[in-house]
């Protein structure tokens, strides 16, 4: 597969959606059959999948007959924070207030319902990122090892994903890869997606079995944390840099 193309703005095929001018990323694809569309999951492009053989300009009309689509998605957008003093984060499913205290220690630590970390301003948003990978890693590795116990399986290689829009894959060879953004939703939620991939370690599909290993492994409610996943997940895409 080919990467996304990216050139100067300036070559960028745009479309304009509630006032927002929004640049076209075209990727054509050998296997590709049919034109698809989605938006970045931070509404900054439309991102269009297209045969080789789709001339632009098609691509382009597509576009324009699902603006109105775009412009409800686009609504559905979460009001982008700044990493600042002040911000909420979320952390477990709970908002926690950022708190920068210059004089303090870089690193980050939660006290009495805050996170709060020193150093320079302008580097918080990669620390911040980097602290959250690390409970991220922490907490996945034990949601592995429970529902991998449960499901009568060595817990596999765990790798942290920055997937734009799948939360966790599992590879043939049995590596599990879980978004580490899933740090920041409620547990149930994050659990919920390892034992999804948990289950693919013995069902490698979406069959009876695979569901009903699944219900056995994760007792807690699937449905409500897939709706919350569909309706939340956008809100996890934060700009930490």
């Amino acid at each position: 597969m080919l990467d996304w193309l990216r050139r100067s703005p300036a070559e960028f095929p745009q479309i304009t959606v509630g006032g927002r001018v929004l640049p076209v990323v075209i990727k054509r694809m050998e296997r590709s059959r049919r034109l698809s569309m989605r938006l970045a999951p931070d509404g900054s492009e439309v991102r269009i999948t297209m045969p080789r053989w789709t001339r632009t300009a098609d691509a382009m009309a597509f576009v324009q007959e699902r603006a109105d689509w775009l412009e409800l998605q686009l609504a559905r957008l979460p009001i982008r924070a700044e990493i600042t003093d002040g911000a909420a984060i979320p952390f477990c499913g709970s908002a926690l207030m950022l708190r920068h205290l210059a004089g303090t220690s870089r690193r980050v630590r939660i006290e009495d319902g805050a996170l709060v970390l020193g150093g320079p301003p302008e580097s918080l948003g990669p620390r911040l990122r980097r602290w959250l990978e690390t409970e991220a890693r922490r907490s996945l590795a034990q949601d592995l090892e429970f529902f991998c116990s449960r499901a009568g399986q060595a817990p596999p290689q765990l790798m942290l994903s920055s997937a734009q829009r799948r939360w966790g894959s599992c590879a043939h060879g049995g590596t599990i890869r879980i978004n580490w953004r899933l740090i920041m939703a409620p547990v149930f939620v994050r659990r919920s997606v390892v034992a999804h991939e948990v289950a693919h370690l013995v069902h490698f599909d979406h069959s009876p079995r695979f569901h009903a290993l699944l219900a056995e492994i994760f007792d807690d409610d699937m449905a409500a944390a897939n709706r919350w996943l569909k309706r939340e997940g956008r809100s996890l895409y934060l700009p930490f840099g």
